[in-house]
């Protein structure tokens, strides 16, 4: 969702040149870099930590809200900047003086912590391995035919752990043998690695420094305001539909139709790091489903489907609701997922014809700098036998303790992904590359289908979902690597630690994520449709396996044509985008952003638009400094925030409720 377009691309690649050159035309430069040792330092680790359990907790929220998270890279490698910067200055005033703060652990920093809450991220506690439990197979119907009473796991710390631990560090090694080819001799640019370089880069120059104050003033102001309107709101939120989160902005009726306002400083924050053409995009789905089809549905109850059903069946509204959203993401991601392949087969095909990137039009005008920055990359490289071997070990493990865990995925169907496992990791490597695209959860899905329907009824929807899991991981976090090792390469750090980091980043969510899953799951009512967590992605993963082993017999009446409908929609939308001019471009709508608020109403997407709103006004104001003060604005509202879920979540899990509840009703008379 955070994508970046080529134009922004070449201007981020210009700014970085600029800001680097101002110190690297120092013949020292390369010799000032400390060991990849030394890299790695214990105030690293420990501020990773901090990073990595505060933004677990975030979007953790986020997975089990809506499912919608955006790009955060930018985001903690300036919450880096501040927790060490901070604890250097206080140290300084105490007349201690530690080792200086370089951007090589800067990066180290960044590169762990994203490791370690991008487990929360794409680890399924929102959707794959939520879709196991028994909630989501109720959810699902009981009478559904596929969706057999046995094809239930209920969520546990011990099993959720061993699954990350034995499926996560496959994809850390995958492509580790084309890190040269893909950074050094493709260029390929992975713009958010790239952004991240240029952030951490422009803090540590001379320049930087001021910058830094200022972003760390932003960040800091808005974090407390965040933090304080949270503990603030959570005084007036005892029971049910009540606090501000419930507040019935446009109206009673509105509100009984998912449109309000519920003063969230998490998706407002997210809404200023989106583009306006995805928090647009999730105001047009608001308005089609909730304000349109779901109400013309629903009074045609009766005649589509019984009265009699509950409005969670998936033979009534809900299955609508769920189907039509599935259509349209899979839609979207079959269309980006041909034309990522197929632009990256164009381009491979390309370099060959031309005999390779040898012959690449810049290599002999490469800059100093650029020398420098792959002398660094290649000098402290990683050995091939390490990658091989590691490799192979942890997928052998794999494939003796998945199936134990999970009889119904057989150890054959693991054995033939851990083979596919490297080509699929490089060609989503090379697409995001190019532009910036994870479609990790496509290959995902994809392995989702074909093993629901080759595992059969019994076995298929345990099998299709944990499978997912499995080729989504592999794929995702190499592809994860690659945006650090450019980031790496543009900020002097070497490989070595980069590798080390990552790994540590990724043992450290494996125990962090699931238990910041089971702070939400203790505490709340997580995956009820009506809660406050109603995790939307466990009951779409879930049906997408119903579907994969039972086909369309699985939809309710009418709801295949309708499917068809907006599955030609998100082709027809992207198709067009890709032939439109730029000007055009920009008011066609993301079919993917459209299908979240189909399930969960339009209260976040009208936060998101505030975010928008808040942007737009900013770069109108002061145009000059809203790109320096505006990621750090946003980071500090989505940290105030989610910092304040930890106690709230305690407080919950004890039993300690707030003493208030604000509420709303028609009046009387």
């Amino acid at each position: 969702m955070g994508n970046i377009n080529g134009k922004e691309v070449k201007e981020i690649e210009g700014v970085e040149r600029e800001d680097v050159e101002q110190i690297s035309n120092e013949q020292e430069e390369v010799k000032r870099i400390a060991p990849w040792t030394k890299q790695i330092t214990i105030r690293g680790l420990i501020a990773s930590l901090a990073i990595g359990i505060i933004y677990s907790i975030i979007v953790t929220k986020l997975n089990l809200t809506t499912g919608l998270v955006p790009n955060l890279n930018v985001s903690a490698a300036l919450l880096a900047f501040v927790f060490v910067r901070t604890w250097t200055t206080l140290l300084h005033k105490a007349g201690i003086f530690p080792t200086p703060f370089t951007r090589q652990e800067n990066t180290i920093i960044q590169t762990c912590a994203v490791a370690c809450y991008s487990i929360a991220v794409g680890g399924g506690f929102g959707s794959y391995l939520l879709g196991l439990n028994r909630k989501t197979y109720v959810l699902a119907g009981t009478d559904t035919v596929g969706n057999n009473p046995g094809s239930t796991k209920e969520p546990g710390i011990g099993w959720m752990t061993g699954f990350l631990f034995v499926s996560s560090f496959v994809g850390l090694l995958a492509l580790v043998p084309l890190r040269k080819i893909m950074i050094i001799d493709y260029k390929l640019t992975y713009p958010s690695g790239t952004a991240t370089a240029v952030l951490i880069n422009g803090f540590h120059t001379p320049k930087g420094d001021e910058m830094a104050k200022k972003q760390v003033c932003a960040f800091m102001k808005f974090f407390s305001v965040s933090f304080l309107w949270a503990f603030f709101q959570w005084f007036y939120s005892g029971g049910d539909a009540c606090g501000f989160v419930q507040f019935p902005t446009f109206g009673l009726k509105a509100w009984k139709n998912k449109f309000y306002f519920d003063f969230s400083t998490t998706y407002i924050g997210a809404g200023m790091i989106c583009s306006h053409v995805v928090n647009l995009s999730l105001l047009l789905g608001a308005v089609l489903s909730w304000g349109i089809m779901w109400p013309l549905i629903n009074g045609l109850k009766g005649e589509w489907f019984p009265e009699t059903l509950p409005e969670t069946s998936m033979k009534s509204l809900n299955g609508y609701k769920v189907f039509i959203s599935i259509a349209l993401i899979l839609g979207d991601g079959l269309y980006n997922f041909l034309k990522i392949l197929f632009s990256t087969a164009k381009s491979i095909h390309d370099r060959m014809k031309n005999n390779g990137p040898k012959t690449h039009p810049d290599v002999q005008n490469k800059s100093i700098d650029d020398l420098k920055r792959n002398e660094v990359f290649v000098r402290e490289s990683i050995p091939l036998w390490v990658a091989c071997v590691g490799y192979t070990v942890f997928s052998i493990i794999s494939i003796i303790v998945i199936p134990l865990m999970f009889p119904q995925l057989k150890w054959y169907y693991v054995l033939v992904a851990y083979v596919l496992a490297p080509s699929l990791s490089f060609c989503n490597a090379y697409g995001a590359g190019l532009t910036d695209m994870n479609m990790a959860y496509n290959y995902g899905k994809v392995a989702l289908f074909v093993l629901a329907a080759m595992a059969g009824k019994e076995n298929g929807v345990v099998a299709g979902l944990v499978g997912c899991g499995l080729i989504k991981s592999i794929v995702s976090i190499s592809s994860d690597l690659m945006h650090d090792l450019k980031t790496g390469h543009l900020t002097l750090t070497s490989p070595r630690s980069m590798l080390l980091s990552q790994a540590i980043g990724t043992a450290m969510g494996c125990i962090v994520a699931p238990l910041t899953f089971f702070l939400f799951y203790k505490a709340f009512d997580v995956g009820n449709p009506n809660g406050k967590y109603p995790a939307p992605y466990a009951l779409v993963y879930r049906n997408m396996a119903i579907l994969g082993v039972e086909g369309f017999s699985a939809l309710p009446q009418h709801c295949l044509q309708l499917c068809y409908g907006f599955f030609a929609f998100a082709i027809a939308a992207n198709l067009v985008r890709d032939l439109s001019s730029k000007n055009v471009q920009k008011w066609i709508p993301l079919p993917m952003a459209m299908a979240v608020p189909f399930l969960v109403g339009a209260y976040f997407a009208i936060d998101m638009c505030v975010g928008s709103l808040i942007v737009f006004a900013w770069h109108k104001l002061d145009k000059k400094n809203a790109g320096l003060i505006l990621p750090a604005v946003a980071s500090g509202l989505i940290c105030g925030d989610g910092l304040w879920l930890l106690p709230s979540s305690f407080l919950a899990w004890f039993k300690v409720h707030p003493p208030i509840c604000m509420s709303f009703s028609s009046a009387k008379g």
